[in-house]
Parts: C-alpha cells; structure tokens; sequence
C-alpha cells in the first residue's frame, strides 16, 4: 500500500512539474523577446546572450506608459476600494439577517454572476453617452464596480456564514456596541483572508480590463494599460519587441500583489466558497 501511495504522489509530482512548466513557457518567451534588440530576428526559444533595454524604454515613450500606468493605477486602487467596502457591508447584511428579503437579493447577486458584463454594453454605452461621463476615470471605476460586485459579495457572504462566529458579535451587543461598530471593529478585521482573495481577484481583473476600457476610454490621454498595449499591433505591422517589454512592465504590480498577499488567497477562496 505504501509503495502504491508512493508511486502516485511521485506522479502527481511529475503532473505538478509539466503543468508548471507549460505555464512558464509563455513567459520565457516574453523574457526573450522583451530583452533583445529590435534588429535581433533569432529564435524566440532562445535566451539573449546579451541584455538590451531599448525595448523597454521605447514602449515606455512611444506608448505614454507613464500616463497609462497612473490611469491604471487610479481606477483599480478606487474600484478595489469600493469592491472591498461596499461588498462586505452587503455581505454582512445578507449573511447575518436572514429575511426572505434578503435571500432573494442575495440570490439576484448569484444569478447576475452568470451573465456576461458585455451583454449589457449597448445599453449601457447609450447610459454614459447621455449622462456626459465618456472618456472618465469614474466610468471606469463604476463599471468595474458593478462587473465584479456579485462575486465579491458572494465570497464575502461565504466567509462570514462559514468562518466568523456569531458570539462575538452577541458579545459585543450586551457591551452597547452598535452594528456599524461591531461590523468595523470586529468582524471586518476577521474578514483578511477573504479581503485577500477580493483584492487579487478584482485587480488582476481590472487592472487586465480591455473590453470596457476601449469603448469608455477612447480618449488617449485616458487610456489604460491593456489599450496601450494594443496600439503596437496594427493591420501590416506588430512589434512584438515593445509589446514584450510593455507587457512586462504592466504585469509586475499584480505580481507583487499576489505575492505579498498569497498566504491569504488559497485560505480566503476555500472558505468563502463553502456555504453561499
């Protein structure tokens, strides 16, 4: 029997290390061709033997990465504040009173998850025409917002039915808290882990959003990361060099993110997904 548990965990392994690898290989080819010159037309497998940086520093004037990365930054930073304060205020609401009511909005949350963002751009196209707010940052933070609400309400719902204990909250109410008071001072502090998992979630989304921002962004000096990227692909012609080395640059904030919060992710995801 141990020969047999041994012989699998040794395949999963092996599993484990192809599947890794066959993620990894997109980005050696971008390390590859983000770091070679653009007169340089050898083969993508194969590493530079020197270091070139012209690609980087031409993606960051001819694309105005500077202007994009500051766009980037303002609507994910204001939209993952809002996700986070907005979608556990509901969730708290619609996890610990469990009126009629409530079940029913919450399970307008869940049905709205299942419904592509893009079947709604028309109409909602014709909405930010006639109320003046094309070519906003604000646009951008709302429709991100409402894009990604259900899901952060549907986690946070989760992870407070399963993981914080209602004897707190009773505790504190024989002490004369108030319920904004209990909720910030108590339960919000528990809720890291799930805040974790909302805030990779929702910025890698926003931060990588394309579909909303070429419709709502048209402007060029409002233009985000993704549409930045998309201007060096053109009809005839596609530098894949400035694409690499921008690619490069826009990716590195989300990395950092999810590194720094990893130890919160897998934790959160489990258990906000447990009871819905």
């Amino acid at each position: 029997m141990n020969e047999v548990s041994k012989r699998a965990k040794w395949f999963l392994t092996a599993v484990a290390l192809v599947i890794t690898l066959l993620h990894l290989i997109p980005y050696y080819i971008l390390l590859t061709t983000a770091f070679k010159r653009a007169g340089d037309f050898s083969s993508k497998w194969l590493f530079p033997e020197y270091f070139s940086l012209e690609n980087f520093t031409a993606a960051w004037e001819q694309a105005n990465l500077s202007n994009a990365f500051m766009n980037t930054f303002v609507i994910t930073f204001f939209a993952a504040a809002m996700l986070i304060l907005f979608g556990s205020l509901a969730a708290y609401a619609l996890a610990r009173r469990q009126t009629r009511l409530n079940k029913y909005v919450y399970m307008l949350f869940v049905a709205v998850m299942v419904i592509p963002p893009l079947t709604a751009l028309v109409p909602l196209y014709q909405l930010v025409v006639d109320v003046g707010l094309m070519n906003t940052r604000l646009v951008a933070v709302l429709n991100n917002v409402a894009a990604f609400l259900p899901l952060t309400i549907f986690l946070y719902a989760g992870f407070i039915r399963s993981t914080v204990p209602k004897e707190l909250e009773e505790a504190a109410k024989m002490d004369g808290a108030s319920t904004v008071g209990i909720f910030f001072r108590i339960v919000f502090p528990l809720l890291k882990p799930i805040t974790a998992t909302v805030l990779i979630l929702s910025c890698v989304y926003i931060w990588n959003d394309y579909q909303f921002a070429i419709f709502f962004l048209q402007d060029s000096d409002m233009h985000t990361l993704t549409v930045a990227l998309a201007s060096f692909f053109g009809q005839n012609t596609s530098q894949l060099g400035l694409v690499g080395a921008a690619a490069l640059i826009a990716s590195l904030p989300m990395i950092f993110l999810f590194l720094f919060l990893q130890r919160f992710f897998i934790e959160g995801l489990a258990a906000g997904s447990v009871k819905g």
